[in-house]
């Protein structure tokens, strides 16, 4: 009858000083376990003394708290990792400003500098495998296709062809807003995977509920994970 007093004794501390822990940390995980230490510490106080819990079975109990304090401690380690990345987008996100980046997109514009240049804006194909055909068409406001541009060739990769600014019959095309799109195929005629690409400068970082965003201006905002690759 003693040794059962003692036992009473020392579990109903330790519950008491469970409960204590899980009041200062206050997180949902580790209220768990304190209800899963609790219940067991009940059990053995109202367990017949005649009729003990057997050892494996304590065993058994004592290795799910283990399972409830490696989850506890994983949701730890998932939430510094998380917010490790968080820093580092942000760090990548802030040194793109001012950087000319090809995201996905399928504008492309025509525009005059200040010089009297005509010039295109960067465009880029996001090719998923080789291909033994790869083409780009360019549609003008009102969707009729102005040029086609017969690629070949081409390894997986990013492709970055250029356009002259001139249709099929080699007239120059007017300054404004123009459309592309891209097919690709493999030596079995088979589509392969390709994705057009727009550039645009980085014009700011925006920290919105969806994470850290790069502003592109009229090509809209878009995550550090969108940007296929940096023009300069």
């Amino acid at each position: 009858m003693a040794v059962s007093s003692t036992s009473s004794t020392t579990s109903t501390s330790s519950a008491n000083s469970v409960g204590s822990s899980a009041s200062s940390t206050a997180s949902s995980a580790a209220d768990i376990q304190n209800q899963f230490l609790t219940l067991l510490v009940t059990q053995l106080n109202n367990q017949d003394p005649l009729n003990p819990m057997d050892n494996s079975q304590l065993t058994s109990q004592l290795a799910q708290i283990s399972t409830v304090q490696g989850i506890t401690d994983l949701k730890t380690l998932v939430s510094t990792i998380s917010g490790q990345v968080d820093v580092s987008q942000s760090m990548s996100a802030v040194s793109m400003i001012g950087k000319n980046v090809l995201v996905p997109g399928t504008t492309l514009n025509i525009d005059t500098d200040d010089t009297g240049a005509r010039v295109t804006t960067p465009v880029g194909i996001d090719l998923q495998a080789d291909a033994d055909d790869v083409k780009m068409t360019i549609s003008d406001s009102s969707g009729r296709v102005v040029r086609t541009l017969d690629l070949g060739a081409q390894k997986a990769g990013i492709l970055t062809p250029t356009w002259d600014g001139k249709d099929d019959s080699g007239n120059s095309m007017a300054d404004g807003k123009y459309t592309i799109a891209v097919t690709a195929t493999d030596s079995t005629g088979a589509a392969v995977t390709a994705d057009a690409l727009s550039s645009g400068t980085v014009q700011n970082v925006a920290y919105t509920t969806d994470g850290v965003r790069l502003d592109l201006g009229l090509l809209g905002q878009f995550s550090v994970l969108d940007i296929r690759e940096v023009l300069g």
